[in-house]
């Protein structure tokens, strides 16, 4: 099957620091793993910039400014405790959410039926008016905007990163357009998630408690998340995906395997196939043990390309 894969070498460039966990080298990994040859049949495509009026769909033109303006000549600006930018780094999250844009034209248009976005900076924590936790743009929302406003009604992002994606839980808390489905370890950074959160009706969150592994994960989403995916008939199938609920990663506590997100890819993909053409659209989020997220990220694309 035709399956596309959005990156950019400005993505490698973005350097948040010395010692940060965010580092180039996670998508360097990510990277060479697609290089396997099983993934030959990929097509592969140079992200386009994302363009203010996309990413202020989601955002309020303040923070896009502020992104911009703090965008340093050399050195690092840091914009909270855990976010900063290089002089690289607007030029990859422009590249970032513009992949996640290009990505779903795609798929609308017939072109791929699904495609893989190995971008950084990752975006799920960005609020409408807020850079943090690691995140610049919201990548996967401003996205699913692009979804909505090329005609769709129904749009499903589904979020099975360690943290929870507060920021997109923010953006779409009122917007029945949106489904927001996401697992995640509990308590953990950034704080929310909690079962009660639920907006419109159209947040589904599963905390997860440390330690959980395979059977509290699939049983998450075969209980909860798979069967509001089909009460929700998205035309398109969003996903955060982040492989930092894998055992071997050093920011959280759950003990996922790579075979865990194959089977969630392929659980989704099956959403896909009943409500939204086979539309399959993924970013990369988080992932912070190298040999995880490559075989994570592998193990995640195979199951989208079959």
């Amino acid at each position: 099957m035709s399956m596309r894969l959005y990156t950019h070498a400005a993505c490698l460039a973005h350097d948040p620091g010395p010692g940060h966990p965010e580092s180039p080298a996670r998508l360097k990994a990510v990277l060479e793993a697609l290089d396997a040859d099983r993934f030959a049949a990929l097509d592969r495509v140079e992200a386009p910039r994302a363009t203010r009026v996309q990413l202020e769909r989601v955002h309020l033109a303040g923070l896009v400014a502020d992104v911009f303006e703090s965008a340093p000549a050399q050195g690092y600006a840091r914009l909270d405790p855990d976010t900063a930018m290089s002089p690289d780094s607007l030029e990859a999250a422009l590249r970032a959410a513009g992949a996640v844009c290009a990505a779903v034209d795609a798929v609308l248009d017939d072109a791929s039926p699904r495609a893989f976005c190995a971008v950084r900076p990752p975006g799920h924590h960005a609020t409408p008016d807020t850079a943090m936790g690691f995140c610049l743009f919201n990548n996967v929302a401003v996205g699913a905007a692009q979804a909505l406003a090329r005609g769709l009604e129904r749009v499903a992002v589904v979020d099975f990163d360690v943290h929870h994606g507060n920021g997109t839980q923010d953006i779409f808390w009122r917007d029945p357009r949106v489904l927001y489905a996401s697992t995640h370890q509990w308590p953990l950074y950034p704080g929310t998630g909690a079962r009660a959160e639920t907006g419109a009706g159209n947040i589904v969150n599963v905390p997860l408690p440390p330690r959980s592994a395979a059977a509290e994960f699939r049983a998450a989403f075969d209980s909860t998340i798979l069967p509001a995916l089909d009460a929700f008939k998205p035309q398109l199938v969003l996903v955060s995906a982040g492989f930092d609920a894998h055992r071997l990663d050093p920011l959280a506590d759950l003990e996922l395997e790579a075979a865990d997100y194959a089977w969630v890819t392929e659980r989704l993909v099956e959403i896909a196939r009943r409500h939204a053409q086979g539309r399959v659209v993924s970013s990369l989020e988080g992932g912070y043990s190298l040999a995880a997220l490559r075989d994570s990220a592998a193990a995640h694309v195979a199951a989208l390309m079959e």
